[in-house]
């Protein structure tokens, strides 16, 4: 009955906006080993913002997320494919399982009800264009981050009731002696403050907007710096500036201001690798990750004044891959191992009867491996 209501709706929503004129961007080809092949879904869940007035702040809403979002086609063939490029460290390449945080594409995601994807780039081998990785982990040679981008302009066109954040991150530990420069960050700026980009990307700066001003758009959030720039280029930049200088490493409960004049501060938790001994187990990590995933959603439903309109970002994403002998990779971590050494499943089955009790409570933005299992968690991450 619920679903129900929410079509009907999200049905008169969408009549309302369908006199917005669309603008007009191609679906790129070169973006469909990231992105994934273009399916096109205006279900509940493909528009579910449409059931919000326009004047919800973008900080109250619940928004499921993904981390490392570019991941998910990172097979053992495509390491296979990119093995040329794909460092080894010393000793050995690691296995596809260390790297891939996701099995569902960026427009499955999409459609699925995603609204929040962390990006990861860097330059590729030849130094010429940005493209995405994870870690040592090259994920793909032909779709670029401008490509990628422009698919998330062209789902908007046709979801025009929807906004996008889109997190980006400078990855390190690329190729060697990686680090960003003045030719990524120029790069991606040009991607990010195209004329294109102008009609796409909503134009804030250092403030959230209310999703009416975001619909149809994306909101970015910057986690890099344009150092190696004049000062001119940061300012021009549109979106939430979270410096990675400000973001504490394996961070589980990080307050990041990222607007000194209004004082607003995005709290977040980003405890990535569990601080435990080499040789714990699965179950104990998994644990740990739990408990500062629980945490963390605790302060942001609690009502207090001081985080009422503030940015929550709780990342439910973990590994412990220097785990030993079994590594806990990030799917291990998010719904347990195929055995008996994980009996209550990963973080991402834990959470679910934590969100259960939040129902009608504004958790933010939770960013998880795996979305897809269990089934429901989307449901659940958005109060359904």
């Amino acid at each position: 009955m619920k679903r129900a209501v929410l079509a009907a709706v999200n049905l008169v929503i969408s009549i309302g906006l369908a006199g917005r004129v669309p603008q007009a961007v191609d679906f790129p080809a070169n973006a469909t080993e990231i992105f994934g092949p273009y399916v096109h879904d205006n279900g509940i869940f493909g528009t579910w913002m449409s059931t919000y007035p326009d004047d919800t702040p973008l900080a109250l809403l619940n928004i499921p997320g993904t981390h490392d979002s570019a991941t998910w086609n990172y097979t053992q063939a495509t390491q296979d494919a990119l093995s040329n490029i794909t460092a080894d460290d010393g000793e050995g390449v690691y296995p596809p399982a260390v790297f891939r945080c996701q099995s569902a594409s960026i427009i499955a995601s999409l459609n699925a009800g995603v609204r929040f994807f962390d990006l990861r780039y860097a330059l590729d081998p030849t130094g010429t264009k940005l493209v995405f990785w994870h870690s040592m982990a090259l994920l793909s040679e032909v779709a670029t981050v401008g490509d990628v981008v422009t698919a998330f302009y062209y789902w908007l066109d046709r979801h025009p009731s929807e906004a996008v954040i889109l997190s980006f991150q400078y990855e390190g530990s690329t190729i060697a002696n990686a680090a960003s420069n003045s030719t990524d960050q120029s790069l991606l700026f040009d991607i990010l403050n195209s004329t294109t980009a102008a009609r796409y990307v909503e134009q804030t700066h250092d403030v959230l907007p209310t999703l009416g001003e975001a619909r149809g758009k994306v909101v970015l959030f910057k986690r890099f710096d344009l150092d190696a720039l004049p000062a001119k280029y940061g300012e021009a930049l549109p979106g939430l500036h979270l410096s990675p200088a400000l973001w504490t490493d394996d961070g589980p409960d990080i307050a990041l201001t990222y607007n000194k004049a209004l004082n607003l501060t995005a709290y977040i938790e980003d405890y990535y690798e569990p601080t435990l001994s080499t040789n714990s187990s699965a179950s104990a990590n998994i644990a740990a990750k739990v408990d500062a995933t629980e945490a963390h959603l605790r302060l942001a439903t609690s009502g207090y004044s001081n985080y009422a309109q503030s940015l929550f970002i709780t990342f439910a994403s973990a590994e412990h891959v220097s785990s030993v002998p079994v590594a806990t990779t990030p799917q291990i971590m998010a719904v347990g191992a195929d055995n008996s050494s994980t009996p209550l499943g990963g973080v991402n089955q834990q959470i679910l009867p934590v969100l259960n009790g939040y129902r009608g409570k504004r958790v933010g933005i939770v960013v998880v491996d795996f979305w897809d299992q269990p089934r429901d968690l989307i449901s659940r991450i958005l109060g359904w």
